[in-house]
């Protein structure tokens, strides 16, 4: 319990509550009592006025006559009043005698006095008259003390109250925390021991907490992807790389046993390192994936003019796609088309598709490399006329080592998309896979640059012209 963070969260609401109404009562005790003194004082002011104002106008016996009919209609009767001479003789009022300690004139005092031979609290004022009379001017405040009293008693029993209520609020904030924090500490937990399909449930009240449970929820659906994706690529190396790995290893098995000469040798040795550079290119293909996935190319992002580079890429494609079937390739391509980028990435990735457009299409059939700006946005497409993929498949084209019906005897290990989608996602763009009628049609959807990125870009820093790719076995 003394370790438990929902306990330290209700007893800090508790002392805050606390706190607070102690900080509320306080406050509402001596603004009550300083009323109460505050009216005493002025109502002690107000009547030692008047009277000054008579003694003013008709001396001694005005002064006297006005003090016996203040105390006539004193219904409360509060009112103290005392006029002495210059002896300290008594001369009129409801005073035995004279205060000893009201010495000084203009001064409240608070002191016990004997008025009607009983004996009171007053707050009393003097006041020096000429001809060398004292007047004392003041209130019985035994109500005021009582009624203080009132307050006081009614406050510490308030505390009570408040103490009570703050100990009920900390524990209805402490089971809402423990409820809260256990139903994510129980899904934590589930998915420790590994299980990935329980999650946080929401509320539906919007706040906090629902907030925060569809934050969880989405990282681990995340988790979950993450983790299906690791074994399906765990499985597919597993599946795609045992054979050119098993065939390596049976013809070096074989050149050992059966080769008479050293040229039959060495063509067995050729064959087998060249199943085994297929598979160092399957790996080398993974680890760019997993390079432009972290993002740790965006660091060589520049300004880019798309129209030379797809001109090139073009231009040593023709005579590839001549060679294959007689393939024709049109470009459709403005002649400026600026971009913030990785320039290599982006070439990669053409040249995927490019190379998978190739290898899929028909005899005489007509690939397309088209690019232009659609408001916001670069649209980067290579469209063939060949099997296409069908709509079922298309949303796991981009997966690793995926592929379908159509491209399974083809040579390739299902890379080259996940390598293109890895590049557009980089970019935040996406890749659109779509039907050409017939064919397929793979676009990549890129942000254009803005004027303010033109005008900060450094266009005169240098760009490399490579064209390298992958080995056309990494594609669709």
């Amino acid at each position: 319990m003394i370790r438990s963070a929902s306990l330290r969260f209700a007893t800090l609401f508790g002392l805050v509550f606390a706190l607070s109404a102690l900080a509320l009562v306080a406050f509402l005790w001596f603004s009550t009592a300083n009323l109460l003194d505050r009216q005493v004082e002025a109502a002690i002011n107000a009547d030692a006025q008047g009277l000054v104002e008579r003694w003013s106008e008709g001396g001694v016996p005005a002064l006297l006559l006005t003090i016996q009919e203040r105390l006539g209609e004193n219904v409360d009767d509060d009112a103290i009043y005392e006029v002495t001479d210059s002896l300290q003789r008594w001369v009129a009022g409801n005073l035995n005698q004279w205060p000893v300690k009201v010495e000084t004139p203009g001064v409240f005092y608070e002191l016990q006095v004997v008025r009607a031979g009983t004996r009171s609290l007053a707050d009393v004022r003097r006041y020096d008259l000429p001809g060398g009379f004292h007047l004392l001017v003041g209130r019985d405040v035994r109500g005021r003390v009582e009624l203080r009293r009132l307050l006081t008693n009614a406050l510490f029993s308030s505390l009570l109250v408040i103490a009570a209520l703050g100990a009920a609020g900390a524990f209805v904030i402490r089971n809402v925390f423990r409820r809260m924090v256990a139903e994510v500490s129980a899904t934590a937990e589930a998915i420790a021991g590994g299980d990935l399909t329980p999650r946080v449930r929401r509320s539906g009240r919007g706040d906090e907490f629902d907030r925060m449970a569809e934050s969880i929820n989405t990282m681990l659906e995340r988790i979950a992807k993450l983790m299906d994706g690791v074994r399906q690529v765990s499985n597919a190396i597993a599946h795609d790389l045992r054979t050119p790995i098993t065939r390596a290893r049976a013809r070096l098995e074989d050149a050992s046993l059966h080769a008479r000469t050293e040229g039959e040798l060495r063509a067995g040795v050729e064959r087998a390192v060249s199943d085994l550079d297929n598979v160092t290119a399957v790996f080398h293909a993974l680890m760019r994936i997993a390079e432009i996935e972290v993002g740790a190319r965006r660091s060589a992002f520049a300004e880019i003019d798309l129209g030379p580079l797809l001109a090139d890429l073009a231009e040593l494609y023709s005579a590839v796609a001549e060679e294959h079937g007689g393939l024709s390739l049109r470009l459709e391509v403005p002649d400026t088309l600026a971009i913030l980028g990785d320039r290599d990435l982006l070439q990669q990735a053409v040249a995927n598709l490019l190379d998978n457009a190739i290898k899929f299409s028909p005899d005489r059939g007509h690939i397309t490399l088209a690019a232009a700006r659609v408001d916001r946005q670069v649209r980067l497409s290579v469209a063939d006329q060949g099997a296409g993929i069908p709509e079922a498949d298309r949303p796991r084209a981009t997966e690793r080592f995926f592929r379908g019906e159509a491209a399974r005897s083809t040579p390739g290990s299902g890379l080259g998309l996940a390598l293109v989608q890895a590049v557009a996602l980089l970019h935040e763009g996406s890749l659109l896979l779509e039907d050409a009628h017939p064919g397929l049609r793979a676009t990549l959807v890129i942000p254009a640059m803005s004027p303010v990125q033109q005008m900060n870009s450094d266009s005169s820093a240098p760009h490399p012209e490579d064209t390298a790719t992958l080995p056309s076995d990494l594609r669709r």
